[in-house]
């Protein structure tokens, strides 16, 4: 069964509604009660507001007795809530003035104007070194006029009518340069890549800008937006961001328009070789190498030079001087390493740049005026330091030209005419002087069944011209050599390979195999490091193309083996020099 609770009377039922109507009726009261001590403590309309009491501890306040032992001690008022209105003698707080912008940057002669805002009635102002800057003020435009008069700092105070006051610094400055707008440069490039073409157009925005000195350039080449390559007769105009900053100057920052224009030029192969390594260190500035060059030849020039320490910082400058009153015309591929403190480096980076930039027969093509003297190329040469360039010069048209290679001081200016004076001497002897044989060619074959084909570079010594060393090494000669590689097996498959094997001590090397740079970092001098590998199919052959130069602060001559294969650590392997 289920328990359904106890039933309840009426009566019960009756008791609980009375309990709660007297209940209801109690609490009125209570209420009643409250308001009417309310009323009774709130002021009639029209009655002044009580004075408020001083605080305890505040000037003023009667001291209160202490308390006695064992009483609390009284809670210390309390702090007025957020919103509370200040008393009525308290003053505003006055908006102060305002500049925009709130400093002044000018150049001595410049001005500057600047905004006034929330200012009161007349404005007045002082200048703390009025040989700095003077400064004058529009009262109706409420504009400040800063006006530079000399290079420093100085603060001008600005005053309304309300006595207040607000300070402008103001500097005082030149600008690190300036920028040209827009120019034309003309370059050669079958085609010319995206990368050559940024390289040339950032180089003749720098050429149209203005340094000034101490300043530095920041023209990142990745800044510049071009990704495809440029064929011949073809132009390309690019935008440049530079930035001329350094102290004490003001940062200038903009952006140079380049006209790019690859102009149709063939390559041409120089006839003659010019080297100037002596004196290989150098110990005072002047005329390094001299030499002449003609219409429609061309020339290869290397160079490579040494500052040691406890010289003054110095730069390599290449100079053309056209005596003659009619223009000519020049094509100019460079390439150059360093300056750095690793002889080996310097040299692998001229090499490795100045044969991708052959290639392609990537140069740049310039003007010389009638009775000019115009700068081809610098190099900075800071002490402790080595440089190496390897250029070519083809003169498309025009009259006789002279060359020279000076080394000056670095803060010495870069343009100017050549100087008379005999060429620089001293130190151990090193090849300076015109070489007649630029470029050698090979043709080889290789029978896979038969012996290694031992290929010498930089064997060869190249008589000089002119009074001077003879060339050992065969620097600047570039050698280019075909192999055949012959399978007279008509079954089997043969695996071969093309090694590096140093004989005059540690080398570098850069090698072009097949239109494929191959490099490799420092090499032991009879070691044997695998440069390519090659698959000969059964009773075929493979013909391979190796263009290749000594390099600069090597050890040549070096061997080529072509050889088989013998399973040594392939090129990029991480145990290998060659990448």
């Amino acid at each position: 069964m289920k328990n359904r609770g106890t039933p309840r009377s009426k009566g019960y039922r009756g008791f609980r509604a009375a309990a709660f109507t007297a209940a209801l009726f109690v609490i009125g009261l209570t209420s009643g009660a409250g308001l009417l001590r309310a009323a009774a403590q709130s002021p009639p309309p029209g009655t002044p507001a009580p004075q408020p009491t001083a605080l305890q501890g505040s000037p003023g306040a009667p001291s209160p007795e202490a308390p006695a032992s064992g009483e609390p001690v009284p809670a210390a008022p309390t702090a007025a809530p957020a919103g509370t209105p200040a008393s009525p003698g308290a003053a505003p707080t006055q908006p102060p003035i305002i500049v925009e912008p709130p400093s002044a940057g000018v150049g001595p002669g410049g001005t500057q104007v600047l905004r006034v805002l929330r200012s009161l009635g007349t404005l007045s102002l002082t200048v703390a070194d009025p040989n700095v800057a003077t400064a004058t003020v529009d009262q109706i435009a409420r504009t400040l006029t800063i006006t530079g008069r000399a290079v420093g700092n100085t603060t001008v105070t600005l005053s309304d009518s309300r006595g207040l006051t607000r300070d402008i610094a103001v500097r005082v400055a030149l600008a690190a340069g300036s920028l040209a707008s827009s120019t034309t440069v003309r370059i050669t490039g079958n085609p010319a890549t995206s990368l050559f073409v940024k390289e040339q157009a950032l180089a003749a925005a720098l050429r149209a800008a203005t340094v000034r000195p101490g300043a530095k350039i920041v023209a990142p080449v990745d800044a510049i937006d071009l990704d495809s390559s440029l064929n011949i007769d073809d132009v390309v105009t690019v935008s440049v961001p530079i930035i001329l900053q350094g102290d004490p100057y003001f940062t200038v920052q903009g952006t140079t328009r380049v006209r790019v224009i690859n102009d149709a030029q063939p390559p041409v192969r120089p006839g003659e070789l010019l080297v100037s390594d002596y004196p290989e260190t150098l110990k005072e500035n002047g005329t390094l190498f001299s030499a002449g060059l003609s219409d429609r030849a061309a020339l290869r020039f290397l160079y490579y030079h040494y500052n040691p320490g406890g010289q003054p910082d110095r730069r390599i400058v290449l100079k053309v001087a056209n005596a003659a009153t009619q223009p000519a015309r020049v094509q100019f591929i460079d390439g150059s390493g360093g300056p750095g403190p690793y002889e080996m480096e310097a040299g692998h980076n001229s090499t490795e740049t100045f044969l991708v930039h052959l290639a392609q027969n990537e140069g740049t093509v310039l003007t010389i005026p009638g009775q000019t003297t115009v700068t081809l190329y610098q190099q900075l040469l800071p002490a402790k330091s080595v440089v190496s360039g390897i250029l070519q010069l083809h003169e498309i048209e025009g009259p006789p030209l002279q060359l020279a290679l000076l080394a000056q001081n670095a803060g010495d200016p870069i343009d100017g005419p050549l100087l008379p004076e005999a060429l620089l001497a001293g130190g151990p002897p090193h090849a300076r002087g015109v070489y007649p044989i630029p470029e050698f060619f090979f043709d080889y074959s290789y029978q896979c069944d038969g012996p290694d084909l031992e290929m010498p570079i930089g064997q060869i010594p190249l008589p000089n011209m002119v009074e001077g060393q003879t060339l050992a090494g065969d620097y600047g000669v570039l050698q280019q050599i075909t192999v055949r590689m012959v399978n007279n097996d008509p079954r089997n498959a043969r695996e071969v390979a093309l090694y590096a094997n140093p004989r005059g001590g540690g080398a570098t090397g850069t090698f072009i195999i097949d239109r494929v740079l191959v490099q490799a970092h420092q090499m032991a001098a009879f070691g044997r490091y695998k440069l390519r590998e090659y698959v000969i199919p059964p009773g075929s052959f493979v013909r391979t193309e190796i263009t290749t130069m000594p390099e600069g602060g090597s050890s040549y001559p070096l061997r080529l083996i072509v050889a088989p294969d013998d399973g040594s650590a392939p090129p990029g392997a991480p145990e290998s020099p060659v990448y």
